[in-house]
Order: structure tokens, then C-alpha cells, then sequence
């Protein structure tokens, strides 16, 4: 135990491995059994051999086969749940067996671990979609963690987080808030760092969301320098929130190469499908997107609920309307289930986003400013801001440009503060255009004439269908040249994707 504090892993679970011997030599199976789950933890959480982690598991339960109820059976039951929910992503599953471990620490002890399955129950129910029963039981396990009732910091520590990452996985932001600084404190009175380590990655999330993207930088970078040296596994996980926020701060160079460093894992797949969409490859987005919900399994709602929006909007881009109502219903579902604000936000804007393709501004400004509304009150000003640039260019087509002018004031005030830059230039560009040109039309169809000749090229061959990579070889360029031509003509038009550029020059008989 002494090792797990001080961080020095590969001692501790050499540490175990003895004592476990040591308890079989004397014919303790209980004693043998929990550390036998302690090393199935071990092996997962610091290693990532998950197969070694089942080899303990499945020891554990055998040794505990025909001994009477024990502290050691609630320990298994509990662990089995936590690899059902984390790894497995089977909520059905980890929500019975919490119940299990919940009930057996409820009759032979201890009452800690009875507080622990009561949380990981709480965390299946969010992730199933039963948030307001979930919360209840996260908020009394939390309540009872940090009161002082409980007496086993890992315990303690552990219940916090799951409430903190179910916080996250409904926007309940405001709650999320709540619980965080006292989590935090519990961390530096105990010097529990491996603690904070596990709930860092959802309050980075959460600062990311706020707007507080400085301190979620710092937030990000000490985790990852903090489990590069304990935690290799986690890594990935770092790179992936971080290139989140150079997504949203417009250094898409960097995110994609933050993305490409963390290898496999499935939220790195949907921070692709974001970025591609950012981008205007609105067909790559909704395949990436597409790829991501394939692996994240259908009652794993929460779960689903980014990469249903990324698919939704990329479908938009598209021009596909009708295949973006899948999507879109079952997330509207979702979040009629869930019932949190940003999540509703988060329909209200896509919503937006299909009404104005389908041409019924009027319909769409509603939603866009519904939007927009939801999520400043639930303070996450980035979405805020994009949800008014987005009710701006539907006001433009109804010809409100009074409306319109505010609309993109507040959002080009909360980009700059944000340090969202390619967002920011966009609502000045906009704005400059109003200045520029009090009268007649303005937006995508007049900066056209803006583009370069080599701009123009590249967006016909676009229009063929043509990738990037069969562009660059037609051009005799490379692709990445491909690639900054195609960001600059969705820069200076103000479009979204790709299918769109397309759509306006043809409109515009520039094809």
C-alpha cells in the first residue's frame, strides 16, 4: 500500500504477488482473494493488460467459491462492475453488480464499499439514461465521501469521480461545479495525486466547456506529464482532450497531430470526426462519426449523445437532410431523457442548422437563439458564441441585418475572449462586410470574387468529387497544399464545409 502512494507501481504489484503467495501458503483465501482483486486492478489501471487483469479476477472468485459472505465478496463484486461499465461499456451489467456489491457491504461490511457500489450503480444509471434516480444515489455517495463518514481515501476519491464523470457525460455542468473543488481539496490534504489524476480528465473537460481554457491547459498538461511517468495508459486520453481545445482554438495543425499521436482509442476517433467537420470534410466527419458510434454500444446513451451531434451537423454539410434526422431523433431522445439544458441546447442547434438548409430561416432563427440562450445560462460561452454566428447568417438571408449585427457582436466578443480564432475572424469578417456594404447582399455568394485563381481550381475539382490526394497529384501540388487551398476558401467565404462552397459557386455560376 505504501508503494501505491508513493507511485511506485511496479514495486507494489511485485509487493502483492508476494503477499498473495505468502496468504496461499497459510490458507487464507479470503486474505488471497483481495489481493488478487487488488492486483486485477493493478494490472488494468497502471499496466493496460486487461487479460492478466481477468486471469486475477477469475482467481479471486474461485478462491472465494463456497466461503460465507465477506467484505472480500462486495470487493469482487464491486471490481467486476467497475471493468463491466469502464471497459466492457455494458451499464447493464455493472449496474447489477454494484447493486450486489452495495448489498453485500450493507450486510457483513464495510461501509465504505457499501458507498462505492451505491456510486457506480448512480454512474450506470446516467449512462443508461436514468439521470434523475443516477444523480441521487452519485449525490448521497459523494455527500457521504467527503463528510467524512467513509475512511478509505481511494474509496472516497473514487465515488467522487464517478459523480464528476457522470456530471460530464449529461453537460450537468452547475453540478459538476459543485462537487469539483471539494474533490480537489480531498486530493491536497492527502496528497492523493493518482486520485486527481482519473477525475483531471473530466475537469479539464469541464474548464474546457466554462471557457476557462488557460487553466484547462495547465490542467491537461500536469496530467499528462503526470501519467507519462505512472500512467502510460491515460496518455492518449490527455492528447485527446487537449487537441479538443486547439480545435475549438482554431490550431487545427495542432489537434490533428495531438489526434494522430493517441493512437486508437475511440474518443480519438470522434475528436477527428470533429476536427474533419471544423474543417468543412464534412464526409469524412460523418464517416469518422458514423465509426465512432459503431463502437460505443446503443444503451450507452450518454456516451453516444457527441458523436449523434458531430453526425448529424456533418450530414447537414452535406446536404443530406433526410439521412440527418436519424441521427438527430435519437439524440433528441436522448436528451428529452436526460433533461439537461446544454443537451437540449445542444438539439436546439442542430436543429438550427437543418432548418436553415432547408431554407425556413425564420423557423431556424428561433431554434439558434433558443439555443444560444440555453447555453449561456448554463455557462458554456463557446457554443453560445457559435450557436449567435450561426443565427447571424440566417438573419442575413431573411435580410434582418440590424438583428444580425448584434447577433455577431456578442459572438465575435466572446471568440476574441476566448482565443477562438478562426471563429473570431469569421464574425469580423462578417461584420466588416455590414460596415463595408450597408446595403445589397453580403455573405458567401459576394466573397467568392475573393477567391484566388489556384482557390477556384482546386474548388472545381472539389466539385468533381475529387480527395485531396487525387487533387494534389491533378495540380502537381502536395496534398497538404490541397489542404490549406480548401481551409482558405472556407475561411474567406464564411461556409462550413466543403459540399457547401460547392453548392454557393454553383448557385453562383462561378463552376
Amino acid at each position: 500500500m505504501a508503494c501505491w502512494w508513493l507511485e511506485d507501481y511496479a514495486t507494489g504489484i511485485d509487493a502483492r504477488e508476494r503477499a498473495y503467495r505468502l496468504f496461499r501458503q497459510t490458507g487464507d483465501c479470503r486474505a488471497a482473494a483481495r489481493a488478487a482483486i487488488w492486483l486485477s486492478s493493478d494490472y488494468a489501471d497502471f499496466r493496460g493488460e486487461t487479460a492478466v487483469a481477468n486471469g486475477w479476477i477469475e482467481r479471486a472468485e474461485r478462491l472465494l467459491d463456497g466461503v460465507a459472505p465477506s467484505p472480500e465478496h462486495a470487493l469482487l463484486a464491486y471490481q467486476k462492475a467497475h471493468v463491466a461499465l469502464m471497459g466492457q461499456r455494458d451499464p447493464v451489467a455493472a449496474r447489477r453488480l454494484s447493486q450486489e456489491a452495495a448489498a453485500i457491504a450493507r450486510s457483513v461490511g464495510p461501509a465504505d464499499m457499501e458507498m462505492l457500489g451505491v456510486a457506480l450503480e448512480g454512474l450506470a444509471m446516467v449512462t443508461e439514461g436514468e439521470v434523475a434516480e443516477g444523480m441521487s444515489r452519485l449525490d448521497e455517495a459523494t455527500a457521504a465521501a467527503t463528510a467524512g463518514e467513509l475512511t478509505d481515501p481511494g474509496m472516497i476519491g473514487t465515488a467522487c469521480c464517478y459523480l464528476i464523470r457522470a456530471c460530464e457525460q449529461v453537460h450537468d455542468y452547475d453540478r459538476a461545479a459543485q462537487w469539483c473543488e471539494r474533490v480537489r481539496e480531498f486530493a491536497r490534504r492527502w496528497k492523493f495525486t493518482h486520485l486527481f489524476s482519473a477525475c483531471r480528465i473530466q475537469y479539464a473537460s469541464l474548464l474546457t466547456l466554462r471557457g476557462e481554457w488557460a487553466e484547462a491547459e495547465r490542467e491537461i498538461e500536469a496530467l499528462r506529464r503526470h501519467v507519462e511517468r505512472v500512467q502510460p495508459r491515460v496518455v492518449p486520453i490527455a492528447l485527446i482532450r487537449l487537441a479538443d481545445l486547439r480545435r475549438r482554438q482554431g490550431r487545427w495543425e495542432e489537434a490533428d497531430a495531438l489526434l494522430a499521436e493517441s493512437g486508437s482509442h475511440y474518443l480519438g476517433v470522434l475528436g477527428c470526426a470533429a476536427l474533419a467537420l471544423e474543417r468543412g470534410e464534412s464526409i469524412k466527419s460523418a464517416e469518422l462519426a458514423e465509426e465512432y458510434l459503431q463502437r460505443v454500444p446503443t444503451n450507452d446513451r450518454t456516451e453516444r449523445v457527441s458523436g449523434l451531434d458531430v453526425l448529424a451537423r456533418a450530414r447537414i454539410a452535406e446536404g443530406h437532410l433526410d439521412q440527418a434526422r436519424v441521427p438527430l431523433d435519437e439524440l433528441r431522445g436522448i436528451a428529452d431523457t436526460i433533461g439537461t439544458e446544454p443537451l437540449q441546447a445542444t438539439v436546439a442547434h442542430a436543429d438550427g442548422c437543418l432548418l436553415a438548409a432547408a431554407g425556413d430561416h425564420r423557423a431556424a432563427c428561433t431554434r439558434l437563439e433558443e439555443s444560444a440562450d440555453l447555453f449561456e445560462r448554463n455557462r458554456t460561452p463557446f457554443e453560445a458564441a457559435r450557436s449567435r454566428l450561426q443565427l447571424a447568417h440566417s438573419l442575413l438571408a431573411l435580410s434582418r441585418r440590424d438583428p444580425a449585427t448584434i447577433a455577431l457582436r456578442a459572438a465575435g466578443t466572446t471568440f476574441e475572449r476566448l482565443g477562438a480564432t478562426r471563429h473570431a475572424g469569421a464574425a469580423r469578417l462578417l461584420l466588416q462586410e455590414l460596415d463595408l456594404k450597408p446595403h445589397g447582399p453580403i455573405g458567401p455568394a459576394a466573397r467568392l470574387g475573393r477567391l484566388t485563381a489556384r482557390e477556384i481550381e482546386v474548388l472545381r475539382l472539389v466539385a468533381q468529387g475529387l480527395s485531396d490526394k487525387e487533387s494534389a497529384v491533378r495540380l502537381k501540388l502536395s496534398e497538404h497544399t490541397i489542404h490549406r487551398h480548401v481551409g482558405n476558401i472556407l475561411t474567406k467565404t464564411g461556409l462550413p464545409s466543403r459540399a457547401a462552397a460547392v453548392a454557393q459557386a454553383a448557385r453562383s455560376g462561378l463552376l
